[in-house]
């Protein structure tokens, strides 16, 4: 099967690629700067130079494809407010520009990668696929754009879209390099004895997870419908237990105050700096104070076979991987 994928060079996107080669499948992706594609080309990928928001691009692309996967999307929270144009263009108008050009060409198979983040806050309550967001208010700019964008997808679907769509929850593994698979990985070096905002509840799954269960939709998944691909519920500071258990540690000593950090929050781009971390803190506060952002993947495991691993177990082989478990 030719497949065409965005976000292949995205830690999801990196993964699926390698599954649908091994299996045989024709892997076509659409990216933006090729010279910085090696490990695509090293799989057999055949890319594409161009943007999601060239439509001429993605016409081309798509064409002759057998199934379309989309991907491609930017997640970033506490962004200041300049950036927030930058994620309208990726999430919002890229789904509808990807989307669009699979439903003019007629293409037989479509999987949309959204995210559990669609949902918003689920206020403590674990939810499935049927939970509708209120789309009154939003936590962040991020989660305002995929929500757009996840109803995009379903309108698309009303059209005639032969869509499935998928929603990852919180997606960690090996060479993660968004800002909780950092937070991770200092955990497991001892470098942050106190958990900030231990209450945030999440919903984690290994990367490897994610990919398979994507595939799976890709071949099992039923048109417009929607799965829910994540593993275990907790919370920051019990994923932070969970991390300090796995590589030997001592757990965190004491959880950051929020009132701390909402005090300080008019200095977030001088602190983010010094922290590395993002400079809108009053959105980083908004997106993790009494926020639970918490799923089950049942009908993923009933309908699709989807077989996740625990989180200790994705936490040990993660560590194992980045060479920070003793042998």
């Amino acid at each position: 099967m030719k497949i065409f994928l965005t976000g292949a060079t995205g830690f999801i996107g990196g993964h699926v690629s390698r599954m649908l080669r091994e299996r045989g499948d024709e892997v076509v992706a659409l990216v933006r700067t090729p010279a910085k594609a090696t490990g695509l080309v090293e799989l057999g990928v055949e890319l594409v130079p161009g943007a999601i928001d060239d439509r001429e691009a993605l016409a081309a692309a798509v064409a002759g494809a057998d199934a379309v996967i989309h991907g491609a999307a930017i997640y970033e929270v506490g962004i200041p407010v300049g950036r927030r144009s930058a994620l309208d263009k990726a999430n919002v108008e890229g789904t509808r520009n990807v989307l669009g050009a699979a439903l003019d060409a007629e293409i037989n198979r479509v999987v949309y990668i959204s995210t559990v983040g669609a949902f918003g806050n689920t206020h403590g309550k674990v939810v499935d696929e049927t939970y509708e967001h209120p789309g009154l208010e939003f936590t962040s700019h991020y989660e305002k754009t995929k929500y757009e964008a996840h109803g995009i997808a379903l309108e698309m679907v009303a059209a005639g879209l032969n869509c499935v769509i998928v929603q990852p929850t919180g997606v960690f593994g090996p060479k993660d390099h968004s800002a909780l698979g950092k937070q991770i990985l200092d955990f497991a070096r001892g470098r942050m004895p106190v958990v900030p905002f231990p209450d945030l509840g999440l919903n984690m799954v290994h990367v490897e997870d994610v990919a398979t269960g994507i595939v799976a939709a890709l071949d099992k998944g039923e048109p417009g419908e929607a799965y829910v691909l994540g593993s275990q519920n907790t919370t920051m500071r019990g994923l932070m237990d969970a991390v300090a258990e796995v590589a030997g540690k001592r757990k965190p000593l004491a959880n950051v105050p929020t009132y701390l950090l909402k005090a300080i929050a008019p200095l977030g781009p001088v602190i983010g700096k010094i922290a590395g971390q993002p400079p809108n803190m009053r959105e980083l506060i908004s997106a993790s104070d009494g926020v639970t952002l918490w799923a089950s993947h049942e009908k993923a495991s009933r309908e699709l076979g989807y077989e996740p691993r625990s989180l200790r177990d994705g936490l040990r082989q993660t560590l194992a991987a980045e060479g920070l478990l003793s042998p």
